[in-house]
């Protein structure tokens, strides 16, 4: 059904070692396999007329993790670049993040403050099309307190293993690799469709 999609590209961005990124890419396969495996499974007993079993409840409840383990790091992954550009100031979306935030600097340093927070999870910065508002999400769990309906256009991933193999407890150094290693254009990309 899924397969996993290679990142390799990104060996050898500044201040990330290629360990750290190979472990990171076997932690999503492991998403990627394990949202396959529950699709069958929930499958097979839909056919054999058993999702009323507490099983199938819970395989259930279990398939938004995997599938958003899955998702989020694509989009994590896919937002990164081993040689980024600055945001284009004068592009789309740096002129509507500047009307919600004023500058990009308040922008990025509201950004930086969510991802610094304690605890673990990811950092999202939303887009929601209806409100035509801009929003730092906090997202602790993969499947709990995404904003429904609103487009997300830059994922940071804030779990320990995104970090501490290379960083320990330095989270903030590692938020500061992150946003060297930003694709602005991909993030442009996805406000724009």
């Amino acid at each position: 059904m899924y397969e996993a999609k290679n990142y390799d590209a990104l060996l050898g961005t500044s201040g990330m070692s290629d360990t750290l990124l190979k472990n990171h890419f076997t932690l999503y396969q492991g998403y990627v396999a394990n949202t396959n495996k529950l699709a069958d499974t929930m499958m097979a007993m839909l056919k054999e007329g058993k999702t009323a079993t507490p099983e199938f409840a819970e395989l259930k409840r279990r398939f938004g993790w995997e599938f958003n383990g899955m998702r989020l790091h694509e989009l994590y992954f896919a937002n990164m670049k081993k040689n980024s550009h600055s945001i284009d100031a004068k592009g789309k979306l740096a002129k509507a993040l500047l009307e919600t935030f004023g500058s990009l600097q308040e922008w990025e340093k509201a950004f930086k403050a969510v991802g610094a927070m304690r605890g673990i999870g990811w950092v999202i910065l939303y887009y929601d099309p209806q409100g035509k508002k801009f929003f730092n999400a906090w997202i602790n769990e993969h499947d709990v307190g995404h904003l429904a309906g609103a487009t997300p256009l830059l994922i940071m991933d804030v779990f320990e293993h995104a970090y501490m193999l290379d960083y320990g407890l330095k989270k903030a150094d590692y938020i500061e690799t992150f946003f060297k290693s930003i694709d602005w254009q991909e993030v442009e990309r996805r406000f724009s469709h």
